[in-house]
């Protein structure tokens, strides 16, 4: 049971006058005290039990984060009482669920929806806590209340701020597909089409067998290799972790690989999916040409960064066994850490490198540049030579990289995502994917 703030009052001011009536005898205060306890009692007796509502959910099942999704929940009344109360839809504390508590009248049969309007500071899956009913007798001086189940989960997914780079992009590849400029050879191109020779076109394009059967002279067009294989591999272990500037470097891979994922499916080409530490975390595989965008978010939402080493001789394993002999590009989005990658992945880029084309991306921190230029006192000097330090063994990580035939792209926070979807798209202008 539950009592309310008018149940307090009313004893207040029996306690009052009580005090100041001395003319009521020793038994006044017993007396209004046994009233009043018989009131909340029967208040408590007439209000409409809450295990009698029956509880049923609707509304949104995921939402990007930063957008605001609305859950409903219908109550409904199945006793003869009237209910009039109060209903907590409980969320977890980062849904950031308003309105927090809501007044709720029923009558007896009828049904009544309550919305809660969720605005999520985190990816995952967010689940419902109960549905708290306060039900109140006539007099408003108590009641019943009962924390009732009715789950649901609204899954926040990664906000893919990088969406506004992508017109720009396609606009790339368009002409890139020669659909706004003419087509031109490239290295490992696909054939296209027969066309009318104009001036300015190359001659090595020229068909001279199909000019013999036509009027005039005729010229081959090409366009850039479709139907390519790419996997985007993940590394969701311990440097990951790491924040760059107020978000883990985690989410920066995200965004950028969810823009490399549109543009690579609206370019036609097949865009698989592996999150790997020392285990598969998530994977999509492609069922099509097309966009895996949709399928892609899904399985990165509920992902986190594992405090552990990444296991690399796994995950070169993961990816051979995921591409099997197709030929592919594998795009690894890690962190250029010496430590890690001398002793994990430098020793597998050769089997790898020998089956696909591998092209690595990592965040770079702008801090480490920031205090890489400090020299304000001993202490800034100090921190300077360490940052100097790092930012040279990551550029002879990067140039080990290169040696070995792996693309690197190493780009700040706000850069990495267009600056990994121009590495593709040069990729795929010479022929190399």
């Amino acid at each position: 049971m539950v009592v309310t703030g008018r149940a307090v009052l009313l004893a207040g001011i029996a306690v009052v006058a009580v005090a100041f009536s001395g003319s009521l005898g020793p038994w006044a205060a017993a007396v209004a005290v046994a009233v009043l306890v018989l009131l909340v009692a029967l208040d408590v007796l007439l209000a409409a039990s809450p295990g009698g509502m029956r509880l049923t959910r609707a509304g949104d099942t995921s939402l990007r984060l930063g957008d605001t999704a609305t859950v409903e929940v219908s109550v409904a009344n199945p006793t003869r009482r009237r209910l009039r109360g109060a209903v907590r839809d409980a969320w977890p504390p980062s849904a950031h669920a308003e309105p927090r508590v809501r007044p709720l009248s029923v009558d007896a049969g009828e049904r009544r929806r309550v919305a809660t309007e969720l605005t999520p500071t985190r990816r995952g899956d967010a689940r419902a806590a109960g549905v708290t009913v306060r039900t109140l007798g006539p007099l408003g001086l108590a009641g019943r209340q009962r924390t009732l189940t009715a789950p649901w989960t609204v899954r926040v997914l990664p906000p893919f701020h990088s969406r506004r780079h992508l017109p720009g992009k396609l606009s790339r590849l368009r002409q890139l597909d020669g659909r706004h400029t003419a087509m031109v050879r490239g290295q490992g191109s696909e054939f296209d089409s027969l066309r009318d020779y104009v001036p300015g076109d190359d001659v090595r394009s020229i068909d001279w067998r199909a000019s013999a059967r036509n009027d005039g002279v005729v010229v081959r067009t090409w366009r850039p290799e479709r139907d390519r294989r790419i996997l985007i591999v993940l590394d969701t272990g311990r440097t990951s972790a790491g924040r760059v500037g107020d978000t883990p470097r985690l989410d920066h891979a995200m965004d950028a690989a969810l823009l490399l994922a549109a543009l690579a499916g609206k370019a036609g080409d097949r865009v698989d999916f592996l999150a790997y530490d020392r285990r598969v975390r998530a994977q999509v595989k492609a069922s099509g040409r097309g966009s895996q965008v949709h399928r892609i978010v899904e399985a990165m939402a509920p992902l986190e960064a594992e405090l552990l080493e990444s296991d690399p001789a796994g995950m070169a394993s993961a990816v051979l066994t995921a591409q099997g002999r197709t030929r592919s590009l594998v795009v690894l989005l890690t962190d250029l850490n010496a430590a890690a990658l001398e002793d994990g992945l430098l020793p597998r880029v050769p089997a790898l490198t020998s089956r696909h084309l591998l092209l690595v991306a990592a965040v770079r921190d702008t801090a480490v540049a920031e205090m890489a230029a400090g020299r304000g006192d001993a202490g800034a000097v100090y921190r300077a030579g360490a940052a100097e330090r790092t930012l040279g063994e990551r550029r002879r990580v990067t140039a080990e990289l290169r040696r070995a035939g792996v693309e690197v792209v190493d780009a700040e926070p706000e850069h990495i995502a267009p600056a990994l979807a121009d590495a593709y798209i040069n990729l795929k202008a010479q022929g190399r994917l």
